[in-house]
């Protein structure tokens, strides 16, 4: 399998330009579903994750075109539309699940295999189900799959969410959008990307509002068009690279980004002594070491995201102090602590929470990426250790950054990917 080698490098300097977000494309895939005309996505990032995606909707009987130079995506509607997806399908990628909704309203049924995706922790679907059930479907579980039918068409309701998921309130959104009547969906969670597809379902005829805050009110239309629209930047990668400028001593520009987005990460790094400019669409980012300790607590948006707490620990293992970071999100996200120990760092786990003693230097060693953002994170470590850091298991990381190594070296870090057949 491919791998990544990265040598110690210098300061990062200059400009990177972000891509369209991982976590809003799938769902915006999956909610073309929904319409009886073509749609068309744009700034759609070149993953495998949205390969997987491709290969679910045509297995559900779309076509689709993947202009991956113009990184514009045409999903078109075919006369039959299949309404079961596959477990070959979803076991690779959990975001295949947020089909369920779109197929349900819009077919009354919708078959599905139990999902899969980065083994970060137990992230359920009851709320998924429960939310389904609230309008009005009948959900039956067996042999791997669930399978849900309204075969008088779904009823809008009030669904109150016990956890903010964003799973859940994107999937019941997506369903309630062609639901009768009015459905409330309260305690939902409010990050950006659920915006972004609320835009994205309005500017095909539904009636979203509130996406954002904690109470989404849709009601139901009883058919969706086609439409065009841009992918959100990916806030996620621009937060792995605000911290890759801060480890380095850098000066990077950030460009094609919300600031608003990553406001807990500009904090953070400010508190740390990091000098942040921020404008609305491009991020300054400035360091010139003596980083200083700060604790952590991840939570839903507007809190610290936990997809950025890998690449923050590799930051805080290299600062002045201890740090804790407590994850409240998943609760299996501690899986690198072993492998950026290796490297030498001193990060000790207790219960939910990681304390990281900072240490001057860090060193090259052979490590593995067990998730997708703890790779990011190896590979962060991997630009500030002596010698040379090797990580394997790189898919996970290819599954939500479309070019890492591309992106970093064009700011002079020194990395390059070993494919499998390379000696």
């Amino acid at each position: 399998m491919a791998k990544l080698l990265v040598e110690k490098s210098g300061p990062l300097v200059g400009t990177v330009k972000i891509n369209g977000a991982k976590n809003s494309v799938l769902k915006l895939m999956a909610a073309s579903l929904l319409a009886e005309e073509a749609c068309v996505i744009e700034s759609v990032p070149d993953l495998l994750d949205v390969e997987v995606m491709i290969t679910l909707l045509e297995s559900l009987g779309q076509v689709v075109n993947y202009d991956k130079t113009e990184e514009t995506l045409e999903i078109r509607p075919s006369e039959t539309l299949n309404c079961e997806a596959p477990y070959e399908l979803l076991q690779k990628m959990r975001a295949s699940f947020l089909v369920m909704g779109p197929l349900l309203a819009k077919k009354g049924i919708a078959k599905v295999s139990m999902p899969g995706g980065c083994a970060i922790g137990a992230r359920p679907i009851d709320l998924h189900l429960k939310g389904f059930q609230a309008l009005g479907a009948e959900v039956t579980l067996g042999h791997g799959y669930i399978e849900a039918k309204a075969e008088n068409g779904l009823v809008g309701s009030e669904v109150y969410l016990d956890f903010p998921s964003v799973g859940a309130t994107e999937n019941i959104m997506m369903a309630a959008t062609m639901a009768k009547g009015q459905t409330l969906i309260q305690n939902a969670a409010k990050e950006p990307e659920i915006i972004d597809l609320a835009n994205f379902l309005n500017e095909m005829g539904a009636n979203v509002k509130g996406a954002g805050t904690d109470t989404i009110r849709i009601n139901g239309v009883t058919a969706l068009k086609g439409s065009k629209h841009q992918t959100m930047p990916d806030r996620i990668i621009t937060a792995t690279y605000m911290v890759a400028a801060a480890m380095t001593n850098g000066d990077v520009t950030i460009e094609n980004v919300v600031s608003s987005h990553v406001k807990p990460i500009t904090a953070k790094l400010r508190e740390m002594g990091v000098t942040v400019e921020d404008d609305d669409d491009r991020i300054r980012v400035m360091s010139t070491g003596g980083l200083k300790a700060v604790d952590i607590t991840t939570l839903p948006y507007p809190g610290f995201p936990t997809d950025v707490q890998a690449p923050f620990m590799a930051l805080l293992s290299i600062s002045e102090g201890t740090s804790v970071i407590t994850e409240t999100v998943f609760e299996n996200r501690f899986r690198h602590v072993a492998e950026i120990n290796r490297m030498g760092a001193n990060v000790k786990i207790e219960g939910h929470s990681a304390v990281i003693q900072g240490v001057k230097d860090i060193q090259g060693a052979q490590v593995k990426a067990t998730d997708l953002r703890a790779g990011a994170a190896l590979v962060l470590a991997g630009l500030i250790a002596e010698g040379v850091t090797e990580v394997d298991d790189i898919y996970h990381i290819d599954r939500g950054y479309p070019q890492i190594e591309k992106d970093l070296v064009s700011l002079g870090a020194k990395i390059r990917r070993i494919e499998e057949n390379e000696k």
